[in-house]
């Protein structure tokens, strides 16, 4: 299958970024080295092409009602300028993907837009488009994909870098506001949205001016390579590893996400879930810190000091910030409190580890 290319593919190549096949996109995946531009982004700036995150705008009189019966959070509750992190689940519960809705700025044309993962949009726009047939509501969708880059600029001199080169004011912008403006000239979108869990933007603008925008914007370019470290870090959740209808299947319960499940609303999977809040649930995601050497992969296997198996990493890597191994697992609920010495195998080689309140930093 023919990998889709984000808009500045080529100029990626020309900087000698590596390259990977991420949600049949074919992404950078470090330019310099993921330790590089992880720590750039730890302790100065830096920018990221993230243009393989979908957008499907959802515009009309019941753009409102759609979103909020298909996503978990409360769209109704957003003022324009306003967004917000919410779940997808079908009608048992289960997280078909996780998205940002946003309520655009009186300025622009769509009402509504959200931002599925990597090649969730074409399966989004059908069950948005599908739902609003069936429950015959008056809204019109669009996968504009392809028609927007999307940049993220990350760390706590991105607000002196990213200002530099734009008209909105960011000083004013609180977390998950989204503004209409200019970067270098071009309209844009800016939010205050991140996933990395340092002070940032991500900028949507129109792909044919991908290449003004990321020029304008001086900082450590940076790959998904550095993008998932820094996301384990803070215990952020990666679409389709640390949740797979399919492979993994999970609830907003298990994944730790429920601040983002309001009950109040009526969507898919809110019965499923009611029920989930009243009588519990079984596992929930926790981190691990590996006190031996080695490093926690996906698929590795969680057991307790007398060998029971009891979870599955879904997410592990050397942190670059603490130097120690972390790692992420759904363990029974009874093992989830902070300082439970469990083991991961590694190799065949069972290794210590204690679990670990998220997000793994200070």
């Amino acid at each position: 299958m023919t990998l889709r290319q984000p808009p500045l593919r080529e100029a990626h190549a020309e900087r000698e970024a590596q390259f990977t096949d991420f949600g049949g996109w074919e992404m950078p995946v470090e330019f310099d080295s993921i330790r590089t531009e992880h720590t750039a982004v730890r302790e100065s700036v830096g920018k990221f092409d993230v243009s393989h995150m979908g957008e499907i705008s959802v515009s009309g009189p019941d753009a409102c009602e759609l979103l909020n019966r298909l996503t978990t959070n409360d769209v109704s509750a957003l003022d324009a300028g306003q967004a917000q992190y919410a779940a997808i689940t079908d009608t048992d519960g289960i997280i078909l993907d996780d998205t940002v809705v946003y309520n655009l700025p009186e300025t622009e044309r769509e009402d509504y837009l959200f931002v599925p993962n990597a090649g969730h949009d074409e399966e989004m726009y059908d069950r948005w488009v599908a739902h609003r047939d069936e429950w015959g509501l008056e809204a019109t969708v669009e996968n504009q994909t392809t028609d927007y880059a999307m940049f993220a600029v990350q760390g706590e001199d991105a607000p002196a870098v990213l200002g530099d080169v734009t008209s909105v004011d960011l000083a004013g912008m609180a977390r998950f506001a989204v503004a209409a403006g200019s970067v270098a000239g071009t309209a844009s979108l800016i939010a205050r949205t991140g996933y990395t869990g340092e002070p940032g933007f991500e900028i949507l603008c129109p792909s044919t001016d991908a290449e003004t925008v990321w020029s304008a914007i001086e900082s450590q370019p940076c790959g998904l390579g550095a993008r998932d470290t820094l996301r384990m870090e803070m215990g952020f959740l990666l679409s389709g590893q640390d949740f797979d209808p399919e492979t993994n299947p999970r609830t907003p319960y298990e994944a730790g996400i429920d601040f983002a499940v309001s009950l109040d609303t009526s969507f898919v999977g809110r019965d499923a879930l009611e029920a989930i809040a009243t009588e519990g649930h079984d596992e929930e995601l926790v981190g691990l810190t590996l006190l031996e050497r080695g490093v926690p992969r996906h698929g590795y296997d969680v057991t307790t000091t007398e060998g029971g198996t009891i979870g599955t990493v879904t997410s592990g890597t050397m942190s670059p910030t603490l130097g120690e191994p972390i790692a992420l697992a759904y363990l029974p609920v009874s093992y989830t409190e902070p300082d439970r010495t469990v083991q991961v195998v590694i190799r065949d080689k069972p290794k210590k580890a204690r679990t670990t309140t998220t997000p793994f930093l200070p």
